[in-house]
C-alpha cells in the first residue's frame, strides 16, 4: 500500500519543507526559471549524491549556471515528472523526504526512483544544499513502457 504524506502549504511550516514543496511544485510544473529561483547563488545539487551520469566529479552542480545546466540534463528532456512521498522528516534547517519520484520519458516509458531527498535553507529560505540518496541501477531497473 502507497500512502501519500501531505501538508498543509497554507499553514506553518518548517521553511526547508516549503522549499522542498515549492521545488518539486517547479519540477512537474516544467517552470525552470521558478525552480533556479528557490536556490541559493552559490547552492549545490546533489542528484544523485557521489559520481553519475549527471555528475561526473561527483561534487555537485555548485551555483545556479551549474544547477540550470542540471535541469536541461535531467529534467528539460523528460515529459512528466510525478512525486510520491511517504514521509517526510523536518529538523533545522532541514528536510529529509522520502518517497518515489516517477519520470516519464520520451517514446512512451517510465522510471521510478526510491530515495532520500535532503533539502537544506538558509535564513531567507533559499535552498542552500539539494542531495538526493538514490541508486542509478535500481531506478534504471525500474524502465518499463507507460500503460
Amino acid at each position: 500500500m502507497t500512502v501519500t504524506v501531505c501538508w498543509d502549504t497554507a499553514t506553518d511550516q518548517p521553511p526547508a519543507r516549503t522549499a522542498a514543496w515549492r521545488s518539486m511544485n517547479a519540477v512537474t510544473a516544467k517552470d525552470k526559471e521558478a525552480w533556479l529561483e528557490l536556490f541559493h547563488p552559490d547552492g549545490v545539487v546533489e542528484d544523485p549524491v557521489g559520481v553519475s551520469m549527471f555528475d561526473e566529479t561527483g561534487r555537485g552542480h555548485r551555483g545556479r549556471a551549474a544547477i540550470a545546466a542540471f535541469w536541461e540534463a535531467a529534467i528539460a528532456g523528460t515529459e512528466r515528472i510525478d512525486f510520491v512521498l511517504r514521509d517526510s522528516h523536518a529538523a533545522g534547517d532541514e528536510v529529509a523526504n522520502v518517497g518515489t519520484i516517477t519520470s516519464y520519458l520520451p517514446g512512451g516509458y517510465r522510471v521510478d526512483t526510491d530515495g532520500v531527498f535532503v533539502y537544506r535553507v538558509d535564513g531567507d529560505g533559499l535552498i542552500v544544499s539539494m542531495r538526493a540518496f538514490w541508486e542509478v541501477e535500481r531506478a534504471m531497473a525500474t524502465t518499463r513502457p507507460v500503460e
